[in-house]
C-alpha cells in the first residue's frame, strides 16, 4: 500500500525532500513506517522520539495501523481556515482588512499586535526567516484558539494572520487583533492567543544570518528537550 509522507523543518532536511510516497506492506503501522525511514536516513533516528506524528491532520500516540492513502506528517517540536479571522499568507500582511474584520460600533476597544522579525537573536544580524507551517493542523489550530478564546467573553470578536514563506527583517510575520465592548477582554485575550500560537500551532521557522548562516530554531528545542513523540503543550 501506499502512504504519503509529509516532512517539516529539520526532518524535511534530513529526509531531503518536503513530500514522499512510500510503499508499505498491507497492514503496515507506525513503526513499519519508521523503520522503512531509519534504513534510508539513519540521522533520523536521534529526531525520531521528539517528533510528533499526525495522520490525516490528526495527531496520534501509540503505534496506529495505517491503510492506503493516507497522509502522514513528521512534526518537530514547534518553536510558537478561512480568510478572516484566521489565515496563512504567502506574501505581506494586510493588517487594516485585519482590524477592519472586527470592527464593529458594539466594541470600543481594539487591540492590535503586531509580531515583526528582529534584525538580530543571540549576536547574530538576523537578515530574514522562513517560516514553513502544516498547514491543514495549522488552521485548524488557529480556529481552535480563536473558538476557545471569543466563546466566554460576551461580543468578543478575535482574528490571527501568520504570514509564510520568506519574511525580511523588519517585516510583520503575525498580526492578532482582538475587539470587544471593553479594554481587559481584549488586551487578555490578545496575550493569551500569541502564547498559545507559540505553543500550539505548527508553524516553524528559520533564521537566515548575515555571515551566510542559517538555523531552523527549533533545532535549539530538539538539543534541549526530552523526548516527548509530541507537540510542546
Amino acid at each position: 500500500m501506499k502512504v504519503r509522507l509529509l516532512a517539516f523543518a529539520s526532518v524535511r532536511e534530513t529526509l531531503g525532500a518536503a513530500e514522499l510516497d512510500l510503499e508499505l506492506p498491507e497492514g503496515g503501522d507506525i513503526e513499519t513506517l519508521r523503520q522503512l525511514l531509519l534504513e534510508r536516513h539513519p540521522e533520523l533516528a536521534t529526531l525520531w522520539p521528539r517528533l510528533a506524528i499526525a495522520v490525516d491532520g490528526e495527531l496520534v500516540r501509540g503505534n496506529p495501523t495505517l491503510a492506503e492513502g493516507q497522509e502522514v506528517a513528521l512534526l518537530p517540536p514547534v518553536s510558537g481556515g478561512v480568510e478572516g479571522r484566521v489565515a496563512l499568507v504567502d506574501g505581506p500582511l494586510v493588517v487594516d482588512d485585519l482590524v477592519a474584520s472586527v470592527r464593529s460600533n458594539r466594541r470600543g476597544a481594539i487591540i492590535v499586535f503586531l509580531g515583526n522579525v528582529r534584525d538580530h537573536h543571540r549576536g547574530r544580524a538576523v537578515e530574514r526567516l522562513t517560516y514553513q507551517a502544516y498547514r491543514p493542523m495549522a488552521l485548524a489550530a488557529l480556529e481552535r484558539i480563536v473558538d476557545e478564546l471569543s466563546d466566554p467573553e460576551p461580543d468578543l470578536k478575535l482574528a490571527i494572520h501568520h504570514r509564510l514563506g520568506e519574511v525580511p527583517a523588519g517585516e510583520t510575520s503575525v498580526a492578532i487583533v482582538a475587539a470587544s465592548p471593553h479594554r481587559a477582554a481584549a488586551y487578555t485575550a490578545s496575550r493569551a492567543a500569541l502564547e498559545r500560537l507559540k505553543r500550539e500551532v505548527p508553524i516553524w521557522k528559520r533564521e537566515h544570518y548575515a555571515d551566510g548562516g542559517k538555523v531552523w530554531r527549533e533545532e535549539e528545542l530538539l538539543e534541549a528537550s526530552e523526548p516527548t513523540g509530541a507537540l510542546r503543550q
